[in-house]
């Protein structure tokens, strides 16, 4: 497949999107070029009961196919700015980033470098929220990526992805993880039988190229990295919220189940009546109260 849309980066570029955002391209710790946009919170438009942190910034990890820019993600993002400030990104593979999509694996290295830029824009307190594919992300992130006092990760994974050698500023303080599976390589469910068609297969990997503007590597795991229900565990003292609905075409209820029984304690559930997948079923209401959630934890 043509690398050529893979290699049109700007080393630095701002755009509008709302007052006070900006757009800028990162580079990750394998030299990748990932968009990212930053956008302030909003909170002086809500109500003054409302939970703000202006100290806080939330980091949201999208989907397989999605992006910083698809009406979804975006949509999240305006939401959550009511309560503080927002960094939203292309994986690689998607959108305007560079490189091809590892279905998460190392998609760890993209959301590092976001929650690293929030930081040094002066957040104190980073919260990563992810959404299906970023939901396996953001639980990997978090046992990869510990504060500067915990090295219980580093001294018992064998890594996929470089140890962050010292980029301590690249940990979450709170982990979100939306419509997440718990184990690789489930095809229990037609959407995923259909989505494991699309990753390991030519003709998939083409319809994911030019029908959902993704590009995905060919190569296969090597090692397999670690599974979102065995990286639960390590996130502790972090606290964790899994969110999932009842509903939800690819991944049914054992999911969130295994997940909120690894964490042995260290996780509250959230079980969305109605619901379906990830942030195109995430509303306004589940929205605002995981933006509730991710400033008061």
């Amino acid at each position: 497949m043509s690398s050529v849309s893979e290699s049109s980066f700007r080393s630095s570029s701002v755009c509008l999107i709302t007052p006070g955002a900006r757009r800028t391209t990162l580079r990750t710790d394998d030299g990748l070029s990932i968009e990212a946009v930053y956008e302030p919170c909003t909170a002086g438009a809500g109500s003054a009961a409302d939970p703000v942190d202006a100290d806080t910034a939330i980091v949201i990890a999208h989907g397989f196919t999605g992006s910083a820019d698809r009406p979804a993600v975006r949509r999240a993002a305006r939401v959550f700015a009511q309560r503080a400030a927002v960094i939203t990104f292309s994986f690689r593979g998607h959108g305007g980033s560079g490189g091809r999509s590892t279905v998460g694996d190392r998609e760890v290295l993209d959301l590092a470098a976001a929650v690293a830029w929030a930081r040094s824009l002066g957040h104190r307190r980073v919260v990563t929220v992810g959404f299906s594919m970023g939901g396996s992300v953001v639980l990997r992130h978090g046992a990869l990526y510990t504060a500067p006092d915990t090295t219980a990760a580093e001294e018992q994974l064998p890594l996929t992805v470089p140890a962050h050698g010292g980029r301590t500023e690249a940990h979450a303080d709170a982990v979100v993880a939306v419509s997440a599976p718990a184990r690789w390589y489930y095809r229990g469910t037609a959407p995923m039988r259909r989505l494991h068609w699309v990753v390991t297969r030519p003709t998939g990997r083409l319809v994911g190229r030019y029908g959902f503007r993704t590009r995905i590597d060919h190569n296969e795991w090597n090692p397999v990295p670690l599974s979102p229900v065995d990286s639960v565990p390590l996130i502790a003292p972090a606290p964790l919220l899994i969110v999932h609905g009842d509903k939800d075409p690819y991944f049914p209820l054992d999911h969130p189940t295994m997940l909120v029984d690894a964490a042995q304690g260290g996780a509250e559930l959230w079980l969305e009546r109605g619901m379906g997948h990830a942030e195109n079923a995430a509303d306004e209401n589940l929205l605002t109260r995981i933006a509730d959630w991710s400033v008061a934890a």
